[in-house]
């Protein structure tokens, strides 16, 4: 292995380390701190185990500060939208006939941006129908 923060996480390093003792195999790291062949079921597996969870809840929080930084100034996270009204109104007619969100997707085209003339998802059909079935509710609350 060339990097053992590829090896898993948590109960993925567990259940590797399992697999690994039952083929009679141990991982051998070609650089880094741990060069060399190891146990698997060793120290060093628990240790990467554990540090690899925290890693993961490290980079996690992170993300979510730099998220709440970007939104206070104005920033937006994600992609670009690609629905408008027009689709929306489009998408409830053929949600009315009872068409499923796949072929109402197969039937409407993004009008702008890098994705235009491409075909929505079937789950940005559902995000912007349920949107906008809860704003719709929120109104009439």
């Amino acid at each position: 292995m060339h990097e053992h923060q590829r090896l898993g996480r948590g109960i993925e390093l567990a259940m590797l380390t399992e697999e690994m003792k039952a083929g009679d195999v141990g991982p051998e790291f070609l650089n880094g701190e741990l060069k060399g062949s190891h146990d698997p079921s060793g120290i060093v597996f628990t240790a990467l185990a554990a540090m690899s969870g925290m890693e993961r809840e490290y980079i996690r929080g992170r993300t979510l500060e730099g998220h709440e930084s970007a939104r206070k100034r104005g920033k937006t996270i994600g992609g670009a939208g690609v629905t408008d009204n027009d689709m929306l109104y489009m998408a409830l007619h053929l949600r009315d006939q009872e068409m499923s969100l796949r072929d109402i997707a197969k039937r409407l085209v993004i009008t702008t941006g890098t994705k235009k003339g491409q075909h929505p998802s079937p789950a940005t059909i559902m995000r912007m129908l349920r949107e906008h079935d809860e704003q719709t509710a929120a109104a009439n609350t």
